[in-house]
Parts: C-alpha cells; sequence; structure tokens
C-alpha cells in the first residue's frame, strides 16, 4: 500500500487502474476532464493496459460502455453535470440491457444560468434510471467505491450498471491523503469479469434482446430489474465487509457519526458532511445530544437501516444539496416516504435546501439548524422547508435585482427614444 495526495478525480482514476479496466469510452468535461487524460497518460505510458477512445458526445459515450461490456470486457468511464443530462436517454436503456460497468459523476450544478459549483442535480436526475448509485464524501472514498462498485455492478444477482457520485471542485480537484492499495490486492479484490453468458463473437451471431415489448412482457423484465436493485443492498453489505477484512477499511450503506445515543440527527450526503460532522463535534461540546447519518447508497435506498437508526429520535434535519422544483429537497422526500407509518418515527423531520451551485454552509448554519430543531421538537409543530441563505446575501441579491430592474428600464426608454 502506498499514501499520496490525490484529488478526487486523481483517486477515481486510480480506482478504474487498480480495476484493470480494458475500454475506457470518454467525453471531456469540466471538472471530470482530470479523470480522463489521468488515465490516458498511463495508457501512453504502458501503465495500464486498456483502450482509451474519445466519443464525440456522452450519449455515445454511455452507448458505446453499454456495449463494450455487453461483449465481456470491463469498462469504466466518467461525466459530469450536462454531460450526464446529453446521455440520460441511455442511462435508461443500458441499465435495462443490464450492462454492467461503472460510471463516475462528478457532480456540477445545471443550467440555467450556469455554475461551475457541485450539487446533486444532475445525480439525482439519474435517481430512476436503473443505475445504482454510490456517493462520496472524501478522496478516499472515491477510489474505494471504485472498486467495490465494478464488484457490485458485475456480480450476479445484480448485473446493473453504478454511478459512483462526487462532488466537483470541492472534492475532484481537493488533495486529500490517499492510501493506494496495492495492485495484485485490489486485483484480488475485483476479480475477472464472468461475463457468463453476456459475449459477442462475429462468428456465433446471437441476439442479446428485444426491440419492442408488449405491457406484460415489458413489466416483467422492468421488475426484474427493481428486484436485482433490492437484491444489490444485501450484495453491497457482502462486498463491503470482505473489502474491509482485506483493507482495513469499512462503508456501511450509511455513515453513522456520534448518532447512536443522539437525540437529534442531521441527514445529508456527500463532501459538506464532513462539514457537519466538525459541526456535530462542536454542538456535543456545549452538551447537545447530535449526530450525523450520511447515505453512501442512493441506489438502492437503504430505507429500513434509516428506519432502525432513526427509531425513537426526537427530531431530524435532512439538508438536501439538491432542489426538485415545485417539491423540494429529494433526500427528503425519500426519507418521509421510508419513515411514514413506522411506530417509533421521529416525530419532526425538518427540510433545509442548501449548498445549491457550490454555495458553502457555514459551522454557524450547522448550528442555527440544530437550534431550530430542537425548538421545533419542544413546541411540536414541523416548519415549512428553508432555503439555506444569510441575511447579507439576501441583501446582495436584492441590489443585483434592483440593478438589473433600472437597467431593463433604461434600455426600454431608449427603445422609446427611437
Amino acid at each position: 500500500m502506498t499514501r499520496k495526495l490525490l484529488t478526487g478525480n486523481g483517486a477515481a482514476a486510480w480506482g478504474a487502474r487498480l480495476s484493470a479496466s480494458d475500454y475506457i469510452p470518454a467525453f471531456p468535461i469540466t471538472p471530470q476532464t482530470e479523470i480522463i487524460e489521468t488515465l490516458a497518460g498511463w495508457i501512453d505510458n504502458s501503465d495500464l493496459d486498456a483502450r482509451l477512445v474519445t466519443l464525440e458526445s456522452e450519449h455515445s459515450m454511455i452507448t458505446a460502455a453499454a456495449a463494450a461490456a455487453s461483449t465481456g470486457v470491463r469498462v469504466f468511464s466518467a461525466t459530469s453535470s450536462q454531460g450526464l443530462l446529453y446521455g440520460m436517454e441511455m442511462l435508461y436503456t443500458v441499465a435495462g440491457w443490464r450492462s454492467p460497468f461503472v460510471l463516475v459523476n462528478v457532480s456540477r450544478g445545471l443550467a440555467s444560468p450556469i455554475t461551475l459549483g457541485p450539487d446533486h442535480n444532475d445525480i439525482m436526475a439519474a435517481r430512476d434510471s436503473g443505475f445504482l448509485q454510490i456517493h462520496c464524501a472524501t478522496c478516499q472514498e472515491v477510489l474505494d467505491s471504485t472498486l467495490i462498485a465494478f464488484r457490485l455492478a458485475e456480480h450476479t444477482r445484480v448485473r446493473l450498471p453504478v454511478i459512483v457520485n462526487l462532488d466537483g471542485f470541492y472534492l475532484s480537484f481537493t488533495r486529500e491523503p490517499v492510501d493506494i492499495p496495492d495492485s495484485k490486492l485490489a486485483r484480488q479484490y475485483v476479480g475477472d469479469y464472468d461475463a457468463e453468458n453476456i459475449r459477442f463473437r462475429a462468428s456465433a451471431p446471437l441476439s442479446q434482446a428485444v426491440a419492442v415489448l408488449g405491457g406484460s412482457p415489458y413489466s416483467y423484465f422492468r421488475y426484474e430489474s427493481h428486484l436485482a436493485a433490492q437484491d444489490s443492498l444485501e450484495i453491497y453489505h457482502e462486498v463491503t465487509e470482505e473489502f474491509n477484512q482485506l483493507f482495513g477499511r469499512q462503508y456501511d450503506a450509511i455513515d453513522c457519526y456520534r448518532s447512536d445515543d443522539a437525540d437529534y440527527v442531521f441527514v445529508m450526503m456527500g463532501s459538506f458532511a464532513t462539514k457537519a460532522k466538525e459541526a456535530v463535534d462542536q454542538l456535543r461540546d456545549t452538551g447537545f445530544a447530535i449526530g450525523l447519518l450520511r447515505p453512501r447508497l442512493m441506489r438502492p435506498f437503504p430505507a429500513q437501516i434509516f428506519q432502525q437508526l432513526l427509531a425513537c429520535k426526537k427530531g431530524v434535519a435532512v439538508i438536501d444539496q439538491n432542489l426538485s422544483m415545485g417539491m423540494g429537497g429529494v433526500l427528503h422526500s425519500e426519507l418521509a416516504a421510508s419513515l411514514y407509518g413506522q411506530a417509533h418515527a421521529p416525530p419532526l423531520l425538518m427540510s433545509y435546501i442548501g449548498g445549491l451551485g457550490g454555495r458553502d454552509i457555514s459551522s454557524e448554519e450547522f448550528f442555527e439548524i440544530a437550534s431550530e430543531l430542537r425548538l421545533s421538537a419542544e413546541q411540536g409543530k414541523t416548519p415549512p422547508p428553508r432555503l439555506l441563505y444569510t441575511k447579507t446575501e439576501l441583501r446582495e441579491v436584492r441590489k443585483l435585482q434592483a440593478v438589473a430592474h433600472v437597467e431593463r428600464q433604461d434600455l426600454d426608454e431608449g427603445n422609446t427614444h427611437e
């Protein structure tokens, strides 16, 4: 094992290298490009025996990835933000093909307006596609989760593609000490891709599927994929336990931080959860019994585990780094559905939206959330969802709006005079 300072992108590339990926279809998009550049450099230097092909779009890239996986080779690719949406049609298609490969997504806020900062609306748009999703908070998790993702995707009871998600800029370009596993031990863990009956031979052409199905067989195939996704939760436990035995790092479906004896709990995912851990420590120092739950898995959603971990808690604050227009935070909705009707579910489930476009969430905001959480629990009232925004920021936005309004008026008057 070697320890190096790696960016999140570099860690993803190392995950692909240690997994002995055979084929890497790619299309560059910020902030994912470093992953592909790193892999291309290794291939040029003969450090990685793989074929990298640049396609004309993410739509073609995802198609090529699944087609290659359907011939029995191990496939890795990466994208981000608008690129993931560009290939959205093929996300649904290739998951239906049951083509097992790994796709790293480097989350970035979606247009419009355009931003380079991260949030999770891109990855949440893929929630129902059939891809499994593993969400990372550190560079170490990115590397390790890529290895785990190949084991999960290629398992005979799963055979579904997996997305490994990391936050753009905050994680993709942040350097952290990362333990790089010994290549032989990593290959032992990932193993060989046994494609079973998934193959392509020009000398023996065989159709892998049919193009059009009626409602009854269509429903059957969709349900089969759903059952495979559900089974993948059990398989995830198996492959992460084996990973822990080999490398000494445990990756439960939900990362629990000081939550066992907590009365109140933060729930959030992604790299910003590391800031929540610091806030939990500071609140604990004041005697506030609060903890943090961070789901690593979004699909399959670990509903029963959440039910067990949140039983008898006084209140929960879900902090979403996404916004489902007209509804609210996606993670909050998923958790509300999971807890509804449970005998010992928390009586209070509050919703906050923060970190959109990479906006920071400060320690003071976590403290304010905790204060509101305890007050609302004492009053027995659930406040409406709230966008995390400081008064200073609100004043600045209103100033910009006022300036834009004046400029529009001047423009309209000028057009009138003409």
